[in-house]
């Protein structure tokens, strides 16, 4: 296998299995039973807060 194949393999099936995989981290968040998962992340940071 020379660059030429690895350059090809990049630009059409690498590109592809990129393309799905960001597709798939940008809707894990909206998943299904993810809302309080999530609701428990944001307010994390105000845990140990003081005045709250």
């Amino acid at each position: 296998m020379n660059y030429d194949d690895l350059r090809h393999f990049a630009d059409s099936w690498g590109l592809l299995a990129m393309a799905l995989l960001f597709l798939f981290l940008v809707a894990w968040p909206f998943r299904r039973g993810a809302r309080r998962r999530n609701e428990d992340a944001a307010k994390l940071i105000f845990k140990d807060d003081e005045h709250g």
